[in-house]
């Protein structure tokens, strides 16, 4: 394995544009630091509301493509990162987007939230053994907001990381690998309420009709849960990029963006994680600044 660059980086999405909004910076710098950042994205996103009026025929009531329309939005917003390794769990379609909790759409044959957590950890399993990752991000058990996607993900990714390290697991699918760290995506409180102050102080020149609320975004915990923080100002236009690649999901203006309910948020550039694998490689009671902090490379 001398071959593989030194620091390794794994990510794991339910959907296109997830990565970007939660990640953005943090992949970015990494990628630019020569670290091998790889996302591997769970569905294609078909059943996402679509915001450009001309593209609202690819929504999954209309035409239904909209799910090869992200494919490449994924791509463009991937080449803003300067990440070159993504991938779709089990291959584009595999696993098709669930739709919100509570919806028919949960249980549509070969929705994700359908999956058998082990069957789709194997696909996730050989990722892990051919790139063998030290570090991995993904959500908390509640999705960061409660999408069964982002639910099933956080489920699949904890699973796979047990399974890849597991000698007598499927040797088919590589050598066992043990991730050194795991993550989950989090912002502290305090800085969702000091961005959301700016964004009301913008007032009238606030680019979209409303404004969301705290509850809206996803990962939200108090300050003291963060055990991670990544200055990503240095790639905050990146990050920003990567978004508006998104085109049918994201409207970015400036330092806000909204999603398809039209209602301004933050845009941060300062990401946030808890680490709840492996140790920390900060001094008791300090945040780390590097995913990679302590890991014997």
């Amino acid at each position: 394995m001398t071959d593989l660059p030194a620091r390794r980086l794994l990510l794991v999405h339910a959907h296109p544009d997830d990565e970007s909004i939660n990640n953005g910076a943090t992949m970015a710098k990494y990628a630019n630091e020569g670290a091998r950042v790889t996302l591997v994205t769970c569905t294609l996103g078909e059943e996402g509301e679509v915001i450009p009026p001309d593209l609202a025929q690819l929504a999954a009531d209309r035409d239904d493509t909209l799910g090869a329309h992200r494919i490449g939005e994924l791509a463009a917003a991937m080449k803003e990162l300067g990440v070159t390794d993504h991938t779709f769990l089990g291959g584009p379609g595999r696993f098709r987007d669930s739709g919100m909790m509570g919806l028919p759409q949960n249980h549509r044959e070969g929705a994700f939230w359908n999956a058998d957590v082990d069957d789709a950890a194997a696909y996730l399993v050989e990722v892990i053994r051919k790139r063998r990752p030290q570090v991995l991000v993904t959500y908390d058990p509640n999705g960061g907001y409660g999408h069964p996607d982002h639910i099933q993900a956080h489920r699949v990714a904890m699973r796979a990381a047990e399974l890849a390290a597991e000698p007598a697991y499927r040797r088919d699918l590589g050598t066992p690998h043990t991730i050194a760290k795991v993550y989950w995506n989090r912002v502290p409180r305090s800085v969702v309420e000091a961005g959301f102050a700016r964004l009301r102080a913008a007032g009238k020149d606030i680019p979209f009709p409303g404004i969301a609320t705290v509850d809206d975004v996803p990962g939200v915990v108090d300050d003291e849960r963060i055990t991670a923080e990544i200055d990503g100002t240095a790639y905050a236009e990146a990050k920003a990029a990567a978004m508006r690649a998104h085109a049918t999901q994201i409207a970015v203006d400036g330092p806000f963006f909204a999603l398809s309910n039209d209602l301004g948020q933050p845009l941060f550039a300062a990401e946030f994680y808890e680490l709840v694998g492996g140790r920390s490689g900060a001094p008791a009671g300090e945040r780390e600044s590097d995913l990679f902090a302590g890991v014997v490379q």
